[in-house]
């Protein structure tokens, strides 16, 4: 596990994908060593030796990169993109608290 020292020196990214009608969110953290670090739904975390490679494995695991969605691209996944946040945005949240709120069900759409 990390410290919030380590947490502080790195940038991080929110990437998703949808099954069906479950969000699935993934946190994408990129150390300034350049390693970076992948934390998916269950909580496990995946290190990979850059953030191309890291970005590689999401895109081949099917998740697009939160911030650079549209209304379109949102349309199309099955959501309204004023409707939904990365769970990093829920204050408190850490560790299980995190990995529960890294899954969503959607609304059904009419």
């Amino acid at each position: 596990m990390y410290s919030e020292d380590e947490h502080s020196q790195s940038s991080e990214q929110w990437w998703l994908a949808t099954i069906g009608n479950l969000l699935v969110w993934a946190r994408l953290r990129v150390r300034d060593s350049g390693i970076a670090e992948i934390m998916d739904s269950d909580g496990r975390t995946d290190v990979y030796d850059s953030d191309d490679s890291a970005q590689a494995a999401l895109l081949d695991a099917d998740f697009r990169a939160f911030d650079g969605l549209d209304t379109d691209d949102a349309d199309a996944m099955g959501f309204d993109l004023d409707d939904i946040a990365p769970p990093d945005g829920v204050e408190g949240a850490d560790g299980d608290e995190l990995r529960a709120l890294m899954t969503m069900r959607l609304p059904p759409r009419c």
